[in-house]
């Protein structure tokens, strides 16, 4: 993974390939196993003024990062798991900036969602490790970005933990800390 100055995708763009291999998804299961522990690491040792340091001017804070991160999951645990047991669902989208404002995020303590994260990930593998390989097709329909599949989706969501957890980790650099 390659680093970007853009301190809003650090990481760069999500980019998604159409269908993936047996060993696409092997390295994306691999992403989804060690995302709740690299989250740590990045936060590992913060004080609660750094927590509440934004990343990036007009960012969000490194403590609503944290709480997002799970918050987001679930929400991509949930999608995967009606699009494997309804035909073609329509998921309901959420304003992730608003959550991001809810009392927990602003102020709650990060193990909370840490720990939510380590079940979260813990189950989606669970699931997508039995998935037979005509499942990773499957589509729903979001009502913002139009019919997507599994396999587009978790590569979403793998891209999406790192890319949250290199603006921590930049913060850090930049900060110093």
């Amino acid at each position: 993974m390659t680093m970007s100055e853009d301190l809003r995708y650090p990481t760069g763009r999500f980019k998604p390939k159409e269908t993936l291999t047996a060993a696409d998804r092997a390295a994306i299961f691999r992403i989804f196993e060690e995302v709740p522990a690299r989250m740590r690491a990045a936060v590992d040792g913060l004080s609660a003024e750094q927590l509440d340091t934004p990343y990036r001017e007009g960012g969000w804070t490194v403590r609503q990062l944290v709480h997002h991160v799970p918050d987001s999951h679930m929400n991509g645990y949930i999608r995967t798991c009606l699009t494997l047991t309804e035909d073609m669902p329509t998921i309901k989208p959420y304003d992730e900036d608003a959550w991001a404002k809810l009392p927990y995020c602003l102020t709650g303590d990060i193990e909370v969602s840490q720990t939510l994260l380590d079940s979260v990930h813990e189950r989606w593998l669970t699931v997508l490790q039995n998935m037979s390989d005509d499942q990773f097709p499957r589509q729903f329909i979001h009502p913002d970005k139009g019919l997507m599949t599994i396999d587009v989706h978790i590569q979403l969501y793998a891209w999406h933990g790192p890319h949250h957890i290199a603006h921590v980790t930049m913060l850090r650099e930049r900060s110093g800390w």
